[in-house]
């Protein structure tokens, strides 16, 4: 029977499926048509461009003045040796802030075939530890120093240039843990109309981050870039602000905070206090996330920059009736 539509069709189905190590494809349908390319296009550039990843950026070797030097006692020259490097995809111990560096200080003796398993310490993993950097002859040491540091998207290496000290060799950073995000658009059955569309996205990782959270957290990023158009209501006519106030969409701030990919200290702390939802952290003020028992610098520190990414930042101030509305969605969630 044809009908007169209001609104358009809300999809109801939802499918993941693992396809091998740090592959996943997800299903979602039926989208009016037209839909589909209108959310997967840029959930795909927002996978390939926002997703966050840890990366190499600066390199000092012993003996060594520039790029395109040789190495005494190595098989490669620096610029191989270079290459090599970053390929290596380095994941974290511990969260790092949005700024902060991690120093590692390196020193191998020969003979030795130097692969990403030697560098793993009490600060840093390494995701491919096959991968070979190095070649050291018997006899020959190998001293150096690298810099890592947390990122999206690519950095040139004249970007890095003043960020990191003169003795370094800058790097041309590759942030992007996401090595594909491709779709699909299908044509789906509904009631005998054949128009519907389906999504399907096949994702792959390094290894960095784990493809289903990727794909989580570009929905809250889109979702946090489309809430600047609710930000100012002031010019609304109060009437039409009213109705759009009973209307909120809280997508992103209902989203549980384990989508988050916290440390396990962060995450208890926050967890002793019944916090569930990343609406009840935005919710807080900076004094409060502080005087939260045992929430040291670091943990703070962590949930400021996840916020910060999420368009979030600590202290954000949600307008009265939003608060309220959110404060009451999320008891409802937790009764």
């Amino acid at each position: 029977m044809k009908i007169i539509k209001t609104i358009p069709y809300i999809p109801t189905n939802v499918e993941v499926e693992n396809l091998g190590p740090n592959k996943v494809r997800v299903i979602a349908y039926p989208f009016e048509a037209g839909y589909a390319i209108t959310l997967a296009h840029p959930l795909r550039r927002l996978l390939l461009s926002s997703s966050v990843g840890l990366a190499p950026i600066a390199l000092k070797i012993e003996n060594v003045t520039h790029e395109f030097d040789s190495i005494r006692g190595i098989v490669e020259d620096v610029s191989p040796f270079i290459v090599n490097l970053k390929n290596i995809r380095f994941l974290e111990k511990d969260t790092l802030g949005a700024d902060e560096k991690i120093f590692l200080e390196y020193s191998f003796q020969g003979p030795l075939v130097l692969t990403g398993a030697h560098l793993v310490n009490e600060q840093i993993d390494v995701v491919n530890k096959e991968a070979v950097l190095a070649t050291i002859n018997e006899d020959a040491t190998l001293k150096f120093s690298v810099i890592v540091q947390k990122g999206i998207g690519y950095v040139p290496s004249e970007d890095i240039r003043v960020l990191i000290p003169e003795d370094y060799i800058p790097l041309d950073a590759y942030f992007t843990p996401v090595r594909k995000a491709v779709y699909e658009i299908e044509n789906v059955l509904v009631e005998d109309n054949p128009t519907y569309e389906k999504i399907i996205f096949d994702i792959e990782t390094d290894g960095q981050i784990n493809p289903h959270k990727a794909f989580q957290q570009a929905i809250a990023i889109m979702h946090s870039q489309m809430s600047i158009f609710d930000a100012d209501m002031s010019s609304i006519p109060t009437a039409q602000k009213q109705a759009s106030e009973d209307n909120y969409d809280f997508k992103d701030l209902l989203i549980k905070i384990d989508s988050l990919s916290l440390t396990a200290r962060c995450f208890n702390c926050l967890d002793r206090i019944g916090i569930r939802y990343i609406g009840e952290l935005v919710m807080m003020s900076e004094n409060d996330l502080k005087n939260i028992k045992n929430m040291g610098k670091k943990s703070y520190d962590e949930i400021a920059d996840k916020l910060q990414e999420l368009g979030y930042p600590v202290g954000t101030e949600l307008e009265e009736d939003k608060k309220t509305a959110l404060g009451k969605k999320i008891a409802k969630l937790k009764s």
